[in-house]
């Protein structure tokens, strides 16, 4: 399954006309909020950061209360991405629902769900029109910290998190 980069970067730009966001941070708790998403902060054991639970017309996310808050909202923009992109598995209990979720084997994103829900996320948080409208002009300089600090307190996502994104869109190399 080839990655959806066009599609995906197309269905995150109509999030944010429909929810008329045009700067950072995004706002992904409101999203997933207007999108009927209910999303529970709990604590998790092990490594698991998030899942998405869809049973009939309702669709519960849980976040690791425990993480960094921009790991939180990354998790969210990730499950978020789940919601539009794939359908989940489906896990017998007492009843039928569909799952996805976020755990370090996830976070290695070796299946072609995960980096799609990987790059949605980035993409949602770090969408390529406004970051490159921030980037117009400037130069990035790896080797200045202060520089990937800034970008990343203003889109509220881990510096790694956007130096990852900077290498994917072509302006930095590692």
């Amino acid at each position: 399954m080839a990655i959806r980069r066009k599609m995906i970067r197309k269905v995150v730009e109509e999030i944010l006309k429909k929810h008329r966001i045009s700067r950072p941070p995004i706002t992904v708790e409101r999203i997933a909020k207007e999108l009927l998403i209910r999303v529970r902060f709990e604590p998790f054991e092990g490594s698991l950061s998030g899942c998405i639970v869809r049973q009939g017309d309702h669709v519960t996310v849980g976040i690791n209360s425990a993480h960094h808050r921009n790991r939180q909202r990354f998790t969210l923009a990730h499950e978020i991405g789940h919601f539009f992109l794939h359908k989940g598995e489906e896990v017998i209990v007492d009843r039928t629902f569909r799952v996805n979720l976020r755990n370090s084997e996830a976070a290695k994103a070796e299946s072609p769900e995960e980096i799609e829900a990987n790059y949605f996320a980035a993409e949602l948080l770090m969408p390529t029109r406004l970051l490159l409208g921030d980037l117009e002009g400037k130069e990035i300089d790896i080797e200045n910290d202060a520089h990937i600090r800034e970008l990343s307190s203003r889109y509220e996502v881990s510096p790694q998190a956007l130096s990852y994104r900077l290498t994917n869109l072509g302006y930095l190399h590692r």
